[in-house]
């Protein structure tokens, strides 16, 4: 595997010194470069436009135990549905530091939902003993965050957005990170920076049927992995349950917020017969995995593509307010949710691997951070509770701003870090300049490959065939010229791949969201 994408013997750019580089826009980076000192000059890179995150359309909500809520009770509910296999240090920092988390958010002007006595509207999901679920304007949370967020990103002087730009190596002197090399608007750049941050999100397109954006092509978990990073939790990807199933699928799946189960709506196949209980003493309300593993198997006894989603025992009014965001999008559809059951079906959703990080979000490289989605600090186990996600990039991300906040007080800058082609200079001698791929072929391939085979149900042979197909495309790739955004990213995507199936198969055991057949034959708990 290569150590750097591109032949560093090119004429890179030097582009001016930040004090910080932040990899990704969405709601982790841009949460932890205003909770950093502003007198730091920080770099927030962003793939495409600041809006093409996953951050913004979250719907569910933030999960957070403030006021009466116990907090025991949440750090049980988490450790449940990742099957005990979390981090309970993590787990209890999460929870613990929730109250601060959605009181800084209160601070920069975020408007969380309130009742008619001006309470925090609270509302319950799978798995969850209590209502601890805050929202904006009802299932927009995700978007309400990142507005706020992202105006006041952009009134602060002290920090730069770049969009459009791509990153593409952590450059490392002795696994101390010096910089930063990307590629934009047509030209090579190196970034100079004290320290770098890993805020990439997650996986989502490598597999054919995805909740998550374009731009979730595991860019940032395989370049921490090029320069030495350690890994942890590869095997444990997220289905979500209930995706809008559509015949046309061609980036990203329209995802059915966990919220409308946690209202009260039902799942029914394809016949139109309730089926949870038969899976799960929760039955609807059981946690992520095993919902999702009941819906494909309900899907493959009846030879259907979905099943369906009953909210109809809610009236119109309620639902238009409740769930603005799905019930316009349903209509677009042709379904008057009131009146219809919704078509579903899982599709990927949340990745709770990634790279290894600390309790300050530090990895094993010196200087280099990872947040969000992209980082693993274990407290997801191996399935997330619903609605976690949004509080740990946030949680995470002001713990990493605390504690680069205090040690840059002492950085020592040593000019020997500096950005040197010679120091890092990779070795080209089987290049083919002239050899073209198929981009959105050899992607193509792969997600499907995914989708078939590394998807919500496992088993050994077709891992195996998996990973043999990934190596020997990587094989492949090792020999071209990676001069485009295309070549890089898709290198990214298999390398990604790579490490999900090799942890699949290195695990041994059948898990939470790694269900392998030989390790457990039985779907009902």
């Amino acid at each position: 595997m290569r150590r750097y994408l591109v032949n560093y013997n090119k004429n890179f750019e030097i582009e001016k010194g930040y004090d910080i580089v932040i990899i990704g826009a969405g709601i982790a980076g841009l949460y932890m470069s205003l909770m950093l000192p502003k007198n730091l000059k920080i770099a927030v890179f962003s793939k495409k436009d600041i809006y093409d995150s996953d951050s913004c359309l979250a719907q569910g909500g933030i999960a957070a135990s403030i006021e009466d809520d116990d907090r025991s009770l949440h750090i049980k509910d988490t450790i449940n549905a990742g099957c005990y296999v979390n981090n309970l240090d993590a787990v209890k920092i999460l929870v613990d530091e929730s109250q601060i988390a959605i009181d800084k958010l209160i601070g920069l002007g975020v408007d969380f939902d309130r009742n008619s006595k001006g309470d925090f509207y609270r509302s319950l999901e799978a798995n969850h003993s209590f209502p601890r679920i805050l929202h904006v304007n009802g299932d927009a949370t995700g978007k309400g965050i990142m507005d706020v967020l992202i105006n006041q990103v952009k009134s602060a002087e002290n920090i730069d957005v770049i969009s459009d730009i791509f990153a593409i190596d952590i450059v490392d002197n002795n696994k101390k990170c010096t910089g930063v090399t990307a590629y934009h608007n047509k030209k090579f750049l190196y970034f100079k920076t004290k320290f770098c941050i890993i805020a990439s999100g997650g996986i989502g397109q490598i597999f054919s049927k995805t909740t998550n954006v374009d731009v979730l092509t595991g860019d940032g978990i395989a370049m921490a992995s090029r320069a030495g990073a350690v890994l942890e939790n590869m095997e444990y990807v997220q289905f979500h349950p209930t995706a809008f199933f559509c015949n046309n699928v061609k980036k990203r799946m329209f995802l059915i917020s966990e919220a409308v189960r946690g209202e009260g709506a039902v799942l029914r196949n394809i016949y139109k017969d309730t089926f949870m209980k038969d899976y799960d003493a929760r039955k609807d309300m059981a946690p992520r995995d095993i919902v999702a593993r009941a819906i494909k198997d309900q899907m493959d006894k009846f030879k259907s593509k979905y099943v369906y989603l009953d909210a109809t025992m809610y009236n119109k009014n309620f639902l238009q307010h409740r769930f603005k965001t799905i019930y316009s999008k349903c209509k677009d559809f042709g379904v008057e949710m009131d009146e219809e059951y919704i078509p579903v079906t899982p599709a990927q959703h949340y990745f709770m691997g990634g790279i290894k990080v600390d309790m300050h979000s530090r990895t094993n490289i010196e200087d280099l951070y990872a947040v969000g989605e992209c980082a693993c600090t274990g407290v997801h186990g191996s399935n997330r509770l619903a609605s976690n996600s949004l509080m740990e990039a946030v949680v995470f991300g002001r713990r990493a701003a605390l504690d680069i906040s205090e040690r840059i007080k002492n950085y020592e800058y040593e000019e020997k870090n500096d950005f040197c082609r010679s120091a890092i200079e990779d070795k080209y001698s089987c290049i083919d300049n002239n050899r073209k791929i198929e981009f959105q072929i050899i992607k193509d391939h792969l997600k499907e490959l995914m989708e078939q085979n590394v998807g919500i149900i496992r088993n050994v042979d077709k891992l195996n065939y998996s990973l043999k197909y990934v190596d020997n495309k990587i094989d492949e790739l090792e020999n071209l010229e990676f001069d485009s955004m295309d070549y890089m990213e898709i290198y990214n995507m298999y390398q990604v791949a790579h490490s999900i199936i090799s942890a699949a198969l290195q695990s041994k055991i059948s898990i939470g969201s790694n269900y392998v057949e030989e390790y457990c034959k039985s779907l009902v708990k």
